[in-house]
């Protein structure tokens, strides 16, 4: 990794941390940084383990080649969530409370602008134009580009017609691309907007 990345929403991953570690410019982005350091790390934890116990009740829905079993896909997210909360500490000018559709960052600020389990997951509550704003805000933000992952409703389902939809009256030169990485079943692609 190098460059300027975005992450957003960023969440309580320790992307931001292990990416500055490998030597990018790493900042998150997501609406929960507005939190009290304490609260939110308390926050973190129960979501962690409520996530855990989703999982966990759904196992036949997830391919487990990398975690290898629920309890070993809990610990990594409670190892992910304890990085999160030290780095948190440590450098809290790297998460900044933001919220898409607009972001506080000037036009083409990153090298590369990631998105996961956000776009599409939700699409029951997101609606066709949020969608499309959303993506052009990331786009905007990008100076190379923007990677969206999974192509996926929560629960599973495939989002052809939306994405379709979508991609249709973007505007923006876009892929989709295979990835090595699969969690969820069928979860195994994510759509590329090119920013130059």
């Amino acid at each position: 990794l190098s460059g300027s990345v975005l992450d957003c929403p960023g969440g309580a991953s320790s992307f931001t941390a292990c990416a500055n570690q490998a030597g990018a410019s790493a900042i998150a982005a997501d609406p929960v940084y507005a939190r009290p350091q304490h609260s939110l790390a308390a926050l973190v934890m129960a979501e962690v383990e409520r996530g855990s116990a989703h999982t966990a009740a759904g196992a036949d829905r997830y391919v487990w080649d990398f975690y290898g079993d629920p309890g070993g896909h809990a610990r990594v997210r409670r190892a992910s969530a304890e990085a999160f909360s030290r780095d948190l500490i440590a450098h809290p000018a790297r998460y900044v409370p933001a919220a898409l559709p607009s972001l506080p960052f000037p036009a083409r600020r990153f090298d590369l602008v990631l998105s996961s389990h956000f776009l599409f997951t939700y699409a029951d509550r997101l609606d066709l134009e949020f969608h499309r704003a959303a993506l052009r805000e990331l786009h905007r933000v990008a100076r190379r580009e923007v990677r969206v992952f999974p192509l996926l409703e929560q629960g599973g389902r495939p989002v052809p017609a939306l994405l379709s939809e979508l991609l249709a009256t973007l505007g923006i030169p876009h892929r989709t691309q295979r990835v090595d990485y699969e969690f969820q079943r069928g979860g195994n692609e994510m759509l590329i907007l090119n920013a130059a």
